[in-house]
């Protein structure tokens, strides 16, 4: 049987990975799959609906990287989530001010590219400034920050950082045997508590959204993507460049988005309302590529894709991306209360 051709295999799993990110644009905008609207009905109206679904997502996401990795199918410890550096100072940092942009910017980094295929030019120029930062925060100037200063503040956990593997460690058992035991306890609390609340019960839109999010973006993650593809856009004609796994989930997202907008006759195009709303999205954007880069991720890279590994960082961005993102909002609205 003749090997695979290199060449071959990578289109095919670009194409798998626009497919599925296509699905994820078209579910995410009919649901409504939003984390900062997550927050903001939970901070402004006590509102869990869009909280739940998230959490739904996540426990999706852990119950099924964790079922994989018990099964020998898939390594965890081999992604970046886990790994032994645990640079505390930038999940904090970087997730407290992903959450600030995501508030600023109306969206995280996949809800971006959900507006930009719905007709948002407001998102579009987020979208643009968040490549910018993002990219600047990886090899440019904000990136000398990011290494010389945050990235300084951080701990080796030879271990490494999941929870299993630190359990493992100190407590003994194995670390599959805690894999499978926290798995199973998290992932079936999060899912009591959210089919506790017969309103969730009772939206199919809900439950669609968290299953389809945690088993599409379980390894996925919309920031440095955004900084690979106007790369890509921008040195075409360089055939050293190639269409990456990240870049096709970013296409994918706008597309199935677009498509489903298109269909249900939702399509609405949507401009800036004053000069303020202009520069609180450009902020916003600019803060979420520092923000996603510096914590290794964002609310779908770390929140979904990382805490289904239990690492202990992708936990802690999770948390500071929730406060940044409601102090924001508190922030707002005193601001609004004030001049009214």
């Amino acid at each position: 049987m003749n090997d695979p051709d290199p060449a071959q295999l990578a289109r095919l799993v670009t194409a798998g990975a626009f497919l599925l990110a296509f699905i994820f644009g078209a579910v995410g905008n009919k649901t409504r799959f939003c984390t900062m609207g997550a927050v903001s009905d939970w901070v402004n109206m006590g509102d869990l609906g869009r909280m739940r679904m998230w959490l739904l997502a996540i426990a999706v996401a852990l119950l099924g990287s964790s079922a994989l990795q018990v099964a020998g199918v898939v390594d965890l410890s081999k992604s970046i989530y886990p790994g032994p550096s645990f640079t505390w100072l930038s999940y904090v940092v970087g997730g407290f001010l992903f959450g600030v942009g995501m508030t600023l910017g109306s969206g995280c980094g996949s809800k971006t590219l959900i507006r930009i295929g719905a007709g948002s030019l407001k998102s579009v120029i987020v979208y643009v400034f968040l490549g910018i930062a993002a990219y600047m925060t990886l090899r440019g100037l904000l990136g000398a920050f990011r290494v010389g200063v945050l990235e300084k503040a951080s701990l080796t956990l030879a271990q490494g950082q999941d929870l299993p593997s630190l359990l493992s460690a100190g407590l003994g058992w194995s670390k599959g045997a805690w894999t499978a035991a926290l798995a199973a306890l998290v992932g079936v609390a999060i899912l009591a508590f959210v089919y506790a609340s017969r309103e969730f019960r009772s939206s199919f839109d809900y439950t669609l959204g968290g299953v389809v999010t945690g088993l599409v973006v379980v390894v996925g993650s919309f920031v440095s993507p955004m900084a690979y593809t106007l790369d890509y856009l921008m040195l075409w004609t360089d055939k050293s460049k190639i269409i990456t796994y990240g870049i096709a989930s970013a296409a994918g997202v706008i597309a199935g988005s677009a498509a489903y907008a298109l269909a249900t006759r939702t399509f609405r195009w949507e401009g800036f309302r004053d000069a303020e709303d202009t520069a609180s999205h450009i902020v916003g954007g600019l803060l979420m590529g520092f923000g996603g880069i510096t914590a290794l991720g964002c609310t779908i890279g770390q929140a979904i894709s990382g805490v289904s590994t239990l690492a202990l960082g992708s936990i802690i961005t999770f948390v500071f991306i929730v406060l940044g993102s409601a102090a924001t909002m508190k922030l707002q609205y005193w601001r609004m209360a004030r001049e009214g």
